[in-house]
C-alpha cells in the first residue's frame, strides 16, 4: 500500500497542504502545521511487522534504511524518492548505563540516550535529514530555492550547514553574536554557510529569519518547520526499540524552542496508535531558570504564557524567551502526564559535573536535564525503582569552555564543588609521589 504524509493545521482548523508546499503557519487560522500521516494506511501491517522491520533495518547498509530516521521511513516521509535523500546514517545513538550515577540518587535503572553521538554532535541531525531530502526533492522538481536559513544557538546551525553541504544546497545561518560556543561557531563556518552574526538573542534572530523567508526561495529550517518534527519524533520510537520495545517510566529532555518535547511526544503517541506499545511514558521538560517560559506557564496549569527576554545561562542552546512550539510542547504535556521543572546555574554545573565524574562528559544542557532528574527523585516523584532515560541532547566537546570554566571555579554564580584542575609539580619522581599519595589519601 501507498503510504502518504501531508501538512495539517495543528490547531484543528482542518487545513492542508502538501509537504512540497511553502507555508509553515496555517493560511486561515495562524497555527503552526503538523505532519499527519495516513495512519488507516499504516495500519496495513500488524505491530510485531512494524517491529520486525525496523529491527532489521538496524543491521544493514542498504540506502537509505540504515539510518535510524530512515529506517522509519514509512512513519517519517514517505513518498520521498531514495535517491534524494540526504543522510549521515544518523541515530542509532547509544543508551549509556549511568549505573554509578543512578545508584548515587537511589536509582538502579538510569539511562543516558547520547544524541551527542551524531555528525554534527547533537540530535538536530534527526530533523535535519528530513527537511534538507524534502528541499532536494523540491529542487529537484523544479521548485526555486536559493537557500535554505535558520535562526540558531549553535546545534540547529551546525546540523543545516552539514547537510545542506552534504545536498550541495546554500546555507544561510543566523546567530547571536557572542552567544554561542567557539566550536559551534566553527561548525557551519567549515561547512561553508554563510553565518550573520547578529548582535541580538536567540529570540531576535528568529524574527528576522522569519521575515527573510517571506521570500520563498529562502526556505525556513527553524523547528516551527513541521518537518524537522518528522525525524526528531524518531528519537522516542528509538528509545523503546532499544529496550526491546519496552516503555520506560519517565523521559526527561533539555527544552528551549520545544520543538524536542513536542517531537519526542508524537513518535511515541504515533506508536500507541499503532499497537506497538500500550502505555505511555510520563516525560519532563527540563528548563534553564534563565530561560523558563514553559515552567512559569506550567505553574499557571498553562492558563498562562508570557514570553520573556531569556538571561545569560551556560546552557546557552536552550536561551530561548519565546519558544516557537510553546502550543504543540503544551498539547504534548497534556497527552503524556508531563512534568516541567527548572534548573539554576549552579544546579546545572553541578550536576554536569557529578555526572562527568561518573564516565559521561555532559554539555550544559544535559546538565539542566540531570539537576530535574536530581530534584524530581529528591521530592519521591520518580521512585526507585523506575526505569529513567535522560536525553544528553549534545556532545560535550562542543562547549569545552564551560567545562574549563568550571574547573578554573571561574563560573559566575556556580560553586565549583567538584573542581578538578591540573597540579602543577617539579619534574621529579617525589613530588610526583607525594601528590598521588596526597590524592588518593582523600579518596
Amino acid at each position: 500500500m501507498a503510504y502518504q504524509s501531508w501538512l495539517e493545521c495543528g490547531r484543528g482548523c482542518g487545513r492542508r497542504y502538501s509537504i512540497y508546499d511553502i507555508v509553515y503557519r496555517c493560511e486561515t487560522c495562524g497555527g503552526l502545521l503538523d505532519v499527519v500521516h495516513d495512519i488507516e494506511a499504516l495500519h496495513d501491517q500488524s505491530a510485531e511487522a512494524w517491529k520486525a522491520l525496523f529491527d532489521q533495518r538496524t543491521r544493514t547498509n542498504e540506502w537509505p534504511y540504515g539510518s535510524g530516521v530512515w529506517g522509519k521511513k514509512e512513519w517519517v516521509c514517505p513518498q520521498i524518492d531514495d535517491e534524494n535523500v540526504v543522510s549521515m546514517y544518523e541515530g542509532h545513538s547509544n543508551c549509556f548505563w549511568a549505573e554509578r550515577l543512578g545508584r548515587s540518587i537511589g536509582l538502579s535503572d538510569l539511562w543516558i540516550k547520547m544524541c551527542g553521538n551524531s555528525h554534527s554532535g547533537s540530535f538536530k541531525d534527526l530533523g535535519m535529514t528530513v527537511l534538507v531530502s524534502v528541499v532536494r526533492q523540491m529542487m529537484v522538481q523544479g521548485r526555486q530555492i536559493r537557500a535554505v536559513a535558520c535562526a540558531s544557538t549553535g546545534d540547529t546551525s551546525a546540523a543545516l550547514a552539514a547537510y545542506a553541504a552534504a545536498a550541495g544546497i546554500p546555507a544561510v545561518i543566523l546567530l547571536p553574536k557572542g552567544k554561542v560556543s567557539v566550536a559551534q561557531l566553527v561548525q557551519p563556518i567549515a561547512n561553508g554557510a554563510l553565518v550573520l552574526a547578529l548582535d541580538t538573542d536567540f529570540d531576535g534572530c528568529m524574527r528576522v529569519v522569519q521575515q527573510l523567508t517571506k521570500d520563498r526561495t529562502i526556505y525556513l529550517a527553524n523547528s516551527m518547520n513541521a518537518l524537522r518534527m518528522e525525524g526528531q519524533k524518531t528519537l522516542g520510537i528509538e528509545i523503546v526499540q532499544q529496550f526491546d520495545w519496552q516503555v520506560p517510566d519517565w523521559i526527561i529532555v533539555p527544552s528551549g524552542n520545544l520543538g524536542n518535547i513536542s517531537a519526542l511526544g508524537k513518535g511515541l503517541l504515533l506508536m500507541r496508535e499503532l499497537g506497538l506499545i500500550d502505555r505511555l511514558p510520563r516525560i519532563v521538560s527540563a528548563q534553564a531558570a534563565n530561560a523558563n517560559p514553559l515552567y512559569l506557564s506550567y505553574l499557571t496549569g498553562f492558563t498562562e504564557f508570557r514570553p520573556q527576554v531569556a538571561r545569560a545561562t551556560l546552557a546557552s542552546a536552550i536561551q530561548i524567551g519565546d519558544p516557537v512550539s510553546y502550543e504543540r510542547a503544551v498539547k504534548v504535556l497534556h497527552q503524556l502526564d508531563g512534568v516541567v521543572e527548572q534548573a539554576s546555574e549552579d544546579e546545572l554545573a553541578d550536576a554536569a559535573a557529578r555526572a562527568d565524574r561518573t564516565g559521561m562528559y555532559c554539555c550544559p544542557h544535559t546538565g539542566v536535564a540531570l539537576a530535574v532528574l536530581f530534584k524530581l527523585v529528591d521530592r519521591g516523584e520518580i521512585r526507585p525503582s523506575d526505569r529513567v532515560v535522560v536525553v544528553s541532547t549534545a556532545h560535550g566537546l562542543k562547549f569545552t569552555q564551560f567545562k574549563v570554566g568550571y574547573h578554573e571555579s571561574q563560573l559566575e554564580g556556580v560553586m565549583s564543588r567538584h573542581a578538578n584542575p591540573p597540579v602543577e609539580l617539579p619534574p621529579t619522581i617525589d613530588a610526583v609521589q607525594r601528590a598521588i599519595d596526597q590524592a588518593l589519601a582523600r579518596r
